[in-house]
C-alpha cells in the first residue's frame, strides 16, 4: 500500500506538467479549433527562459517563473499573428502543417542559439528538503510543482469563468461572428488565448527543468503529445477535461513504470486513448456535437 501511494504523489506531481501543457491545447482548440503542435515547444522555451533567468541573471526561483511565462506568452502573441492569424480561414490541413513548421522552426532556432548539448540548472535552485509521512517519501520540489500548477490552474479557471475577458473567450469560442458583432475584438481574444497557454507551458518547462535539472532543444516534443493526449483524453476544448487527462496520464505512466515497466509506459497510454476515443469519442468530458464539413 505504501508503495502504491509514494507511485500517487509520484504521479501527481508528473500530471501537474501534462496538465499545464494540456490547458494551452485545450484553450486554442476551442477558440479557433486549431490543434497547435508547435505548443510542446513552447514548454521547451520556457525552460530554457529559465534557465537563463537563474543562470545568468541570477534570478530566484519565483521572479524567474515569471519573467518565462512572460517572455513565453510573448512569444507566443508573435506566432500566432505572424504564423497563424494570415491562415485563420485557411483549412485546417493548411494550419496544422503550419503548426509543426513552427516547431522545427523553435526547435532548431534554440539549438542554433543555445547548443545541443544537455544543460543543467543550479542544484541549489530550490531546497532539497524531504519529509516521509507514513513511509512516503514527498519532496519540496514535488510540493512546489503540484502547488503551482494547482495555482496556475485555479487561476485559468477564475479567469474565464468570472471576469470580462473570460466571457468574451466563451463568446469567441461558441460564435466568434457572434462575437465580433456585439462588439468583442476577436483577434485579441485569440491572441490572449495563445498567450496564457504558451505562459502555462513555460510554467511546466521551468518546473521540469529544475525538477529534473536537464533540458534540451528537443525536449517539448514527447510531453507535447502526451499533453495533447491528456487534452483529448478529457475532452479537447474543455478546461477540467484537459485538467483530469493530465493527473490521469501521469498517474497511469509512473504506476506502469512502477509495477511492469518503464518500456511498455507509452504504449500502454496511447492505448488508453485509443480505447477512451472507441467508447466516447468526444473524450471524457466532452459532448457528441453535429459538425458540418
Amino acid at each position: 500500500m505504501t508503495q502504491f501511494l509514494q507511485q500517487i504523489v509520484n504521479g501527481l506531481s508528473l500530471g501537474s506538467i501534462y496538465a499545464l501543457i494540456a490547458l494551452g491545447y485545450t484553450m486554442v482548440y476551442g477558440i479557433i479549433k486549431l490543434i497547435n503542435f508547435a505548443h510542446g515547444d513552447m514548454y521547451m522555451l520556457g525552460a530554457y527562459f529559465g534557465f537563463i533567468a537563474i543562470t545568468i541573471l541570477k534570478l530566484d526561483f519565483l521572479p524567474s517563473l515569471v519573467i518565462t511565462m512572460t517572455a513565453t506568452a510573448i512569444i507566443g502573441i508573435m506566432i500566432e499573428r505572424i504564423a497563424y492569424r494570415p491562415l485563420r480561414h485557411s483549412t485546417r490541413v493548411v494550419a496544422l502543417i503550419t503548426a509543426i513548421g513552427v516547431s522545427f522552426l523553435l526547435q532548431n532556432s534554440v539549438a542554433k542559439i543555445m547548443g545541443v548539448s544537455i544543460k543543467g540548472f543550479p542544484m541549489d535552485t530550490l531546497p532539497t528538503q524531504t519529509w516521509h509521512i507514513f513511509g512516503i517519501v514527498i519532496t519540496l520540489k514535488q510540493l512546489i510543482i503540484l502547488v503551482t500548477a494547482v495555482v496556475l490552474m485555479v487561476l485559468l479557471t477564475v479567469i474565464v469563468q468570472k471576469t470580462k475577458v473570460g466571457r468574451a473567450m466563451r463568446a469567441v469560442a461558441v460564435d466568434a461572428d457572434a462575437a465580433r458583432l456585439m462588439g468583442i475584438n476577436v483577434d485579441n481574444i485569440i491572441s490572449l488565448t495563445f498567450a496564457i497557454g504558451s505562459a502555462l507551458a513555460a510554467a511546466a518547462g521551468i518546473l521540469v527543468g529544475v525538477y529534473y535539472n536537464s533540458i534540451d532543444p528537443l525536449m517539448g516534443i514527447a510531453p507535447g503529445l502526451k499533453a495533447f493526449v491528456a487534452a483529448v483524453f478529457g475532452g479537447i476544448g474543455i478546461i477540467p477535461g484537459a485538467m483530469i487527462g493530465g493527473f490521469t496520464i501521469g498517474i497511469t505512466e509512473v504506476l506502469i513504470s512502477g509495477y511492469w515497466s518503464s518500456m511498455f509506459k507509452d504504449a500502454i497510454v496511447y492505448g488508453l486513448l485509443i480505447f477512451v476515443l472507441l467508447v466516447k469519442p468526444s473524450g471524457l468530458l466532452g459532448k457528441n456535437r453535429k459538425e458540418k464539413v
